[in-house]
Formats: C-alpha cells, structure tokens, sequence
C-alpha cells in the first residue's frame, strides 16, 4: 500500500536525521551519546575491543557518556562512515589504514608488501607509542585523530586454486584494497589486481568475476570466503593494521580528564583486541580445515618478497611522508633480525 510506503521513507530520513544531530547530542537524561562505527560482526576481536572501550568510558564517565557501538558496517561502509565521523555524526570509526592514506599520505607506508621483517617487528613498531604519536597526529588537518591500533593480521592469498608461487599467480584476477600499494603488487605478481568492496568478495569469487582476495585467517570463517575459495597460502605479504579513529572537535570539546579516560579506554581495547585475535585465528583455522574443507599452503616466501621489494624504492620516490617511518621500521627491523 502506498502509506506503507510513505512510512517507509519517513523511517529512513529520521534515521538520517538522527545519525546528523550535531555534536553534543544526548539523550533523555542529559547523557552525551558517543557512537563508534566499525565494519566486523559482533564475534570480531574489534568489536570486543570496543566493548572494553564501552565499559572503561562508562565506568569512569556514565553520568555523562553513553556510547554506542554500531557493528556490520549500520552506519555505512567505511568511506561513507569516514565521512559522517568528519561531520561529527559519529565520533569514533575504525578503519583500515588504505582508507586513511587520503586522509594523511604516511599511512601508505603500511601497504607496502613485506615492510616489517616478523610479526614482533611489526608489534614492536606499533608500540612504540612515542613514535605512533606524530603519525596519529598527521589527521588533525583533516578534522581526525587516531586514538590506537588493532591488529589486523597478517595478509596472504586465498583463491580456487593452490598458490605455492609467484608463477601460479599469472592470469588470477584477485581482489585487493582499493590502495595504489596492494594494486601495484598483486599486479607485480603477474596477476589482475581488482579493487572492490569487502562485502562484493563472496559473490564475485562464486560467480567467477575473480579468482581469490588476500586478507587474514577470519576472512575465511567470518565471511565464509572458505565456502568459495578452498585455498589459503602463507604469502604473509603485509601487516596492515586497523586504527581507531576520532573526530577531532569532539576530543577537543572533552575536559583534561575526559581526554585521558577516552585514551585510556582506546589503550585498553587495543590490549583485548590483541589477545581475542590470537585467540580468534586459531578457532577460525580450525573452523576452515574441518568444517569448510580448506587447504592452508605453506610456501617458500623468498621469490614473492623478491619479486615486489623494487616497489620499496618507487613508493618512497613517490611519497617523501613515508621515508621517515620506513627508516624507522626498517631500525627496528635490523634490531629484530640481529642484522
């Protein structure tokens, strides 16, 4: 009928009118609403992380805070939700880093394939919380502030059929991040780089459009890629982590000590996220082998590093704002290899 119609609509701007109200929103007991969007299920590591957030700002801070957690991409796929955490019609986004290197060039660092010599190099870099600072601090122009990280995994590949090296690769179509890094290498590999949305993978990979992704371990089990690519190969090519992220005005708008219960909550979610993902890795392998018949391929990483390290040198000819966090990482490198 056509009022159900009508009703429908209406529904949907209220929505759109209420995700808009300007900073300082509350609801009926004078609590300020803060809302924090991000793209995972409610099992995701991210998300458990940010229930710690939830409750660390609640206890310190609930006769003035309420926050909300909006999960599965409610209020948008990430670029949209980006764009409504500038306006202050949410608060807090996490978001890959390939999102942010528009926002700020130096997160394009972190799509550089085989940056970090191990895993402990890349957490150690992480960490260094002095360091991390000025590169958070590179959004501010743009109206965000990076609060922490969360471990995103390690990368590799997942298609239809086994990849063990770099010549398997010729003529795959693979989805990458829309991130002119992973585009240059995937194609570096000989194969099709094809950018699309997450949430586009399961289908195009069914319906033939590309032959695999790359992402971690969950993407197989959470997003049941496993059901339509039966092979995962440790390529381990990046650590791309995953930030969250601020809107600038409303940090400021917080007391000294609002500030430092807000950082304190980003610190603490990132300490649970770290620990739900090993944790998390481990059941969701186990899930793919006995449950979706998945095959994990472990191959010789040496002809894929060497065949994309050239792209070390023209991503840093082209982008300055990475040269001095790449030297960075590659110190803490060179203490972790013993080199």
């Amino acid at each position: 009928m056509k009022w159900k119609g009508n009703l429908a609509v209406l529904l949907v701007v209220g929505l759109l009118i209420f995700l808009m109200l300007p900073l300082g929103n509350s609801i009926g007991n004078g609590k300020r609403i803060v809302r924090i969007a991000h793209s995972q299920s409610e099992k995701h590591p991210e998300h458990i992380g940010l229930l710690a957030f939830k409750k660390h700002v609640e206890e310190k801070l609930g006769d003035k805070f309420e926050v909300q957690i909006f999960p599965n991409e409610l209020l948008g796929g990430q670029k949209k939700a980006i764009e409504l955490t500038q306006t202050g019609a949410i608060d807090f986004i996490v978001v890959g880093c390939p999102n942010v290197e528009t926002i700020a060039s130096v997160y394009e660092v972190f799509s550089m394939p085989y940056l970090f010599a191990s895993q402990k190099a890349y957490f150690d870099t992480m960490r260094d919380e002095d360091y991390m600072k000025k590169i958070y601090a590179s959004t501010d122009e743009a109206g965000f502030r990076v609060m922490t990280w969360y471990n995103a995994g390690i990368r590799s590949f997942y298609a239809k059929e086994k990849i063990e090296k770099p010549e398997d690769m010729q003529g795959m179509k693979l989805r990458v991040q829309q991130s002119p890094a992973s585009i240059a290498m995937v194609n570096a590999f000989g194969a099709a780089a094809t950018p699309m949305a997450f949430g586009e993978v399961y289908t195009a990979i069914q319906q033939g459009v590309i032959d695999g992704a790359e992402n971690n371990e969950l993407a197989i089990t959470n997003n049941k890629h496993g059901e339509v690519a039966k092979y995962y190969s440790y390529t381990n090519h990046q650590m791309i982590p995953d930030v969250l992220m601020a809107n600038l005005r409303f940090l400021q708008s917080l007391s000294p000590e609002e500030q430092e219960v807000f950082a304190e909550a980003a610190r603490l979610s990132t300490d649970v996220e770290l620990e739900a993902w090993d944790k998390e890795v481990e059941n969701a392998k186990k899930i793919a082998q006995e449950e979706m018949g998945v095959t994990f391929v472990d191959v010789d990483m040496t002809p894929f590093r060497a065949q994309v390290l050239e792209l070390h040198k023209e991503m840093l000819a082209k982008n300055p704002n990475i040269r001095d966090i790449y030297e960075h990482i590659q110190e803490i490198n060179a203490k972790d290899t013993g080199a």
